[in-house]
């Protein structure tokens, strides 16, 4: 697009300026490295021998955590995506949200943000940019930060994120790898966020069907963590780009290495939380390609009953942003659990399944 002769600095006309998602060639979290790759590019890189440094790469956790003494570490993260969206403001919401999700995941606390932007200026301009960070604003001090500085380059394509510092008790970290046989699977937000953004995306559904996506993107999974944390939770993960199998499977897989014993789940289908429409439009074709790069990884560990087809195990990969927690808690605390999960106003708060001992690390049943 050319910009207007007679516009201003910066600034594009309204006619002339694309939809955020039409620079995007993936929508938010969809835009991830296959899990098969990142594999492939980690494979061999050291692990680190920093005795502060109590959780690393190698479980693929959500979050580094950095020992500073005894009763203090640092949660770390960062996460940056294109546009989910085509608003700048939620655009803004929701990738503040997302990031900060990996320290809420920890059973961490936020305690500082910085920017990151890459913004194709010629075609967008500037304003719009502005819409983002107020955006990005508004969440975090929703989380009692601030975003207390950044970095900016240009880019053909926008892409927006934060790096999160938090804080924990090193005694009190909820990583990726404690789920044990026995516990209980629960999920704080329904499941499709992928789906809907796709049809919004290629012009098969009006915007208006983002609505409940939207204001679940936008909420912090804050009281979900108060609430893990308040139970005791043996393990927990977000739901983001590697879909609700991929992530589960990370969790399975590590939970197998710390136990030493292989660890598995059993899913029931209709258990799962999902927003309306998504069903229909994955009947239709409307699937990211992250989605099916997801199912693709999962499927050799992922054993379906013949009743599901197709479109319902893509659902279970779809490529999320800005998900819930799967949360790993003991039977005996579920209770507990669901009912301050309930009393917070979580999105959701749905047991879809239990966590199993099984054959070999990371396998997955699904019932419907």
């Amino acid at each position: 697009m050319n910009i207007a002769t007679n516009a201003a600095p910066n600034a594009t006309t309204e006619s002339t300026v694309p939809r955020l998602t039409e620079l995007a060639r993936f929508a938010g979290c969809a835009a991830k490295i296959s899990q098969a790759d990142l594999h492939k590019a980690l494979a061999g890189l050291p692990v680190a021998a920093d005795p502060r440094v109590l959780v690393g790469h190698d479980t693929s956790d959500d979050a580094a955590i950095v020992k500073l003494r005894d009763d203090l570490a640092l949660v770390e993260t960062v996460d940056i995506f294109p546009p989910i969206v085509d608003d700048p403001y939620d655009y803004g919401r929701i990738a503040a949200t997302n990031a900060l999700s990996d320290i809420y995941a920890m059973g961490g606390t936020p305690l500082n943000a910085l920017s990151f932007v890459a913004w194709p200026v010629e075609r967008l301009g500037t304003a719009p940019l502005r819409r983002v960070l107020d955006g990005a604003a508004a969440i975090c001090a929703e989380a009692g930060i601030a975003i207390s500085g950044g970095h900016s380059i240009v880019d053909e394509e926008p892409k927006f994120g934060l790096f999160v510092t938090g804080t924990i008790d090193p005694r009190r970290v909820v990583s990726n790898a404690g789920a044990r046989p026995g516990d209980a699977l629960v999920l704080t937000k329904p499941i499709g966020t992928g789906v809907l953004t796709t049809a919004v995306k290629r012009n098969a559904a009006p915007e208006s069907v983002l609505a409940a996506a939207i204001a679940s993107m936008t909420t912090l999974n804050r009281h979900g963590a108060e609430a893990m944390n308040a139970a005791g939770a043996h393990a927990a993960t977000d739901i983001t780009g590697f879909g609700l199998l991929g992530h589960l499977g990370n969790m399975l897989r590590a939970s197998s290495t710390a136990t030493g014993s292989p660890v598995g789940a059993r899913l029931s289908y209709a258990a799962v939380p999902v927003f309306e429409k998504v069903t229909g439009f994955l009947k239709d074709g409307l699937c990211p390609g992250g989605t099916k790069r997801n199912l693709e990884y999962a499927a050799p560990n992922a054993r379906f009953d013949a009743a599901l087809a197709e479109p319902q195990r893509l659902l279970l990969a779809d490529a999320q942003t800005s998900g819930g927690l799967l949360i790993a808690v003991p039977q005996e605390r579920l209770p507990a659990l669901l009912a301050d999960l309930r009393q917070r106003g979580t999105p959701a708060a749905a047991v879809i399944g239990s966590v199993i001992a099984a054959d070999k690390p990371g396998v997955i049943e699904v019932t419907p």
